[in-house]
């Protein structure tokens, strides 16, 4: 048996005994989980430094490095983030439905684990801890696949997790890291584990997702990629349209929430556009356009090359951005239903009616009037981490914290009654 399948095997023999696990158990192991890493960051971040020496030395550009950075001030925020997992409300047992039918048998839905949950992602080591934290608050074994970006800063991780669990009583076996190959061998084996892996989640670019989608026979929930847009309607504010801009855009173009399309109406681009452009540009912000917004960024002094069409429906995580012209909501809500991934979309604007049409309009995950897409995060959210964004459209959407990572059953109770 490969090493994917014998460890999802020692997950699926473990589930059991964490799903029956008393709430107070699996929240020490959290806690647990918060000290042991901050214990051990020094070791962490060396094996972090090791791995941004590889990815530097193979070429990854900034922004994917600041995604796998981890130093002192990410390993206390991971840990802060584990805490407020730990205090939250237990999800396994909720009852959230029930009635008693005519016969007098009286009805129950309640909460309960997946039970294996397989998460393959890749340069983001602090979804080992994330994933670690959810899967436990919501009863659920867990199989851990980070990519070969981030190897040992994940293998640190998931083994200061592993720890934590035996040390509250808990099975070890529930949390399982598989070593990354370079290859997506080990990623078909888990999306194919029918039997052993409940549901698949992969957590990274278009292509992992791509090929997790195409070869799973597990169930699998998309968290998709973030070809996120802002659009600024006709009466949008220019100071709150600046600000929004450059914060979705820059303040960390390498995850999934950073805006990577600017839409404008044309009758407001000539008032709206330039003081956005130039700010932009100041930030090393590489900019393409169409024809329209291409004459207003030269009138403004501001280089802008000519958008392709893949332009538009590209997520560039990293400092680029593509600028199209429209005119009025409608176009720009056709738009983003055209080349958005179902994400993160918003619209700047004074006008209460364009911005209901445009929440309304847009099929995403999070859709925002005057506030920027960098706000989609299960932390931020309160669900004091996340295991993804999901853009489809079953079972969950948006960011998923511990309550996502559960099912239902019907508990059944009568008193002799038959049919």
């Amino acid at each position: 048996m490969t090493e994917a399948r014998t460890k999802a095997s020692l997950a699926r023999a473990a589930a059991p005994a964490l799903g029956a696990a008393p709430a107070a158990a699996r929240s020490r192991a959290i806690e647990l989980a918060a000290e042991r890493i901050l214990a051990a960051s020094a070791d962490i971040c060396a094996a972090n430094a090791r791995d941004l020496a590889r990815a530097r030395a193979a070429g990854m550009p900034a922004p994917l490095q600041d995604r796998l950075l981890l130093d002192e001030p990410r390993l206390e925020a991971i840990a802060a983030s584990l805490r407020q997992v730990a205090l939250q409300d237990d999800p396994i047992g909720e009852v959230v439905g029930g009635r008693t039918l005519d016969a007098g048998v009286r009805v129950t839905r309640v909460r309960v684990p997946l039970g294996v949950v397989a998460i393959v992602y890749e340069a983001r080591p602090n979804v080992t801890a994330d994933a670690f934290a959810l899967c436990v608050r919501s009863g659920n074994a867990c199989v851990l696949k980070g990519g070969s970006a981030a190897s040992e800063s994940c293998a640190a991780l998931a083994a200061a997790c592993r720890s934590a669990l035996a040390a509250a009583g808990l099975p070890e076996n529930a949390l399982q890291y598989v070593e990354d190959d370079a290859s997506h061998e080990a990623t078909r084996e888990l999306a194919q584990a029918t039997g052993l892996v409940d549901v698949l989640i992969p957590r990274g670019g278009a292509s992992l997702i791509r090929f997790c989608v195409e070869n799973a026979t597990v169930p699998t929930i998309e968290t998709g990629t973030g070809n996120c847009h802002v659009y600024l309607h006709e009466q949008a504010d220019p100071d709150k349209a600046l600000a929004i801009v450059v914060n979705a855009k820059c303040s960390r173009p390498g995850v999934c929430n950073a805006a990577e399309s600017l839409l404008v109406d044309a009758a407001a681009a000539e008032r709206l556009l330039p003081p956005v452009l130039l700010a932009l540009a100041e930030r090393g912000v590489e900019l393409v356009g169409d024809e329209r917004a291409r004459s207003v960024a030269a009138a403004a002094g501001v280089s802008m090359g000519e958008a392709t069409e893949a332009d538009w429906g590209t997520e560039y995580l990293d400092l680029k951005m593509s600028v199209r012209c429209v005119d009025g909501v409608d176009a720009a809500v056709a738009h983003v239903n055209r080349y958005g991934t179902g994400h993160s979309e918003a619209i700047v604007s004074e006008s209460f009616a364009a911005c209901e049409a445009f929440l309304a309009g847009v099929d995403a995950a999070a859709v925002y009037a005057n506030a920027s897409t960098r706000f989609t995060d299960g932390g931020v959210f309160g669900l004091g981490a996340e295991i993804g964004i999901s853009t489809q459209k079953l079972h969950a959407r948006g960011p998923m914290g511990a309550g996502a990572l559960t099912t239902t059953k019907y508990v059944v109770r009568g008193d002799g009654q038959t049919r």
